[in-house]
């Protein structure tokens, strides 16, 4: 069964960024996830089984 995943999540993955930081948040929802690193603004493309594979934990919007 797929992950909820939804627009404006905080996904924290297994593999750190370069700039530090393991939080990003979910731009865009597909067949490939568009995420923003949240440490240096940075966005990427991952396809959604990697996505899902590597996700140590979500925030959701409403957690904030």
């Amino acid at each position: 069964m797929p992950v909820p995943f939804e627009v404006g999540d905080i996904v924290r993955l297994k593999k750190q960024h370069p700039c530090g930081s393991q939080e990003w948040e979910v731009l865009r929802i597909g067949a490939d996830f568009r995420l923003k690193c949240l440490g240096c603004g940075h966005q990427v493309m991952m396809a959604r089984k990697l996505v899902e594979k590597n996700t140590r934990g979500i925030r959701k919007q409403s957690d904030e």
